[in-house]
């Protein structure tokens, strides 16, 4: 038995494949950090504003962008004009939804939700709301009421 090996190929074919596997390790990457922010993500409200910690959404929202007089509780699935429509730039798992959405209402919105039955939506000044899914969003807007309205009364 004779054995002919083939000629090895060029090296331009790691300029096919090292890009391909880089945007796979990518989308992994963002896959693995949504599913660990929607069990671990978390939101605190303290005079200097709102914090969003969970995933490559979170930020810190300052008190005076946010209007704690339009905060409430709402159930997504019985107001259908705040339910997310569309995503623009965000993760949208079973079960889970963060990042940048357009509300069916047109209104921009960043999300943390988990349980569409349960979120405080929270309007800024800045022209998009926040809604986060919690245990409670009626503790959750009167905290968040309080905690910013005593705040803007410190600064005036």
């Amino acid at each position: 038995t004779e054995t002919f090996p083939i000629i090895p190929g060029s090296a331009r074919i790691l300029w096919f494949v090292v890009p391909i596997f880089a945007i796979l390790i990518g989308v992994i990457v963002l896959l693995g950090s949504s599913i660990v922010a929607a069990r671990a993500a978390r939101f605190e409200i303290s005079p200097a504003g709102l914090r969003l910690r969970g995933d490559m959404y979170g930020r810190m929202i300052p008190a005076a962008a946010l209007d704690p007089v339009g905060a409430r509780a709402v159930d997504l699935t019985a107001e259908k004009s705040l339910k997310p429509a569309m995503r623009t730039n965000g993760a949208g798992l079973p079960g889970f939804s963060s990042g940048w959405f357009r509300l069916n209402d047109g209104q921009k919105a960043l999300l943390y939700v988990t349980d569409p039955s349960r979120v405080a939506y929270v309007p800024t000044r800045d022209g998009y709301a926040v809604m986060v899914s919690v245990a409670d969003p009626d503790a959750f807007v009167t905290t968040l009421r309080r905690v910013v309205t005593a705040s803007a009364a410190r600064t005036e």
